[in-house]
């Protein structure tokens, strides 16, 4: 039997205890048999009722309950009819619910002096000692997992480091290259605005040079004019 199936068992032999104890069964013992009986069971629980019907009750609520909370059915069961002695054959462990004088009589647990008798409450705390037992080992494993893992990340995490270095390495070089375009537009718009002033200034000499020839040749032109008119006044008066 795996230790996993053991445990297994023992949550129902457990529970079948709990059933005897609620339905007020009397000196309810649990028996862990020698493994040499193994090929026989595993487990018995002996339990003790007043009368029949005690008796037929206790075993009708561990077959309920054994079926309703773990879909368990037991592979057989005899004597319910008289209920002075009631079995539930669960293979791996076996209910014997007896009248008190019939338990006297058939002394089961002398029979089964290999057998390591335990009360109900004994019987829970090895349970919780072995469940502990099995989350602490389960936690180590799952921590042995994990260490590889980690240590498989942290060269991962050395290489993005570089990455992440690079990374600001060529933002810092894009920052220097829109810097110097601006710086180079900045020049530009600077040497036109320069420019514009000394545009204007040779446009309006420009404009005045215009001026001034056109004033000179319209004074050309009226000089020759003047003249022949005086000339012809002073041949007339001669």
């Amino acid at each position: 039997m795996t230790t996993d199936t053991k445990q297994q068992t023992r949550l129902l032999v457990q529970t079948a205890a709990a059933v005897c104890i609620d339905k007020k069964g009397e000196e309810t013992r649990i028996l862990e048999l020698d493994p040499i009986d193994s090929g026989l069971s595993d487990f018995f629980l002996v339990t003790s009722a007043t009368n029949d019907r005690q008796a037929i009750a206790i075993a009708d609520e561990i077959e309920h309950r054994l079926k309703k909370e773990f879909g368990v059915f037991p592979n057989s069961v005899e004597g319910r009819r008289k209920g002075d002695w009631i079995l539930l054959d669960y293979v791996d462990f076996v209910v014997h619910v007896f009248l008190t004088e019939r338990r006297a009589f058939y002394d089961i647990e002398r029979l089964r002096k290999s057998a390591r008798p335990l009360t109900p409450a004994e019987f829970d705390a090895e349970l919780k000692s072995a469940l502990a037992e099995k989350t602490v080992a389960a936690r180590k494993k799952a921590t042995a997992k994990a260490k590889p893992a980690a240590a498989k990340a942290i060269p991962a995490a050395a290489k993005a480091a570089p990455a992440a270095k690079k990374a600001p390495a060529k933002k810092a070089v894009a920052k220097k290259v829109v810097a110097k375009k601006a710086a180079k537009k900045s020049a530009s718009s600077g040497k036109t605005a320069a420019k514009k002033p000394i545009a204007k200034e040779a446009a309006a000499k420009k404009a005045v040079a215009k001026k001034a020839a056109l004033a000179k040749k319209a004074t050309a032109k009226k000089t020759p004019a003047r003249k022949v008119a005086s000339k012809k006044r002073t041949a007339k008066k001669s």
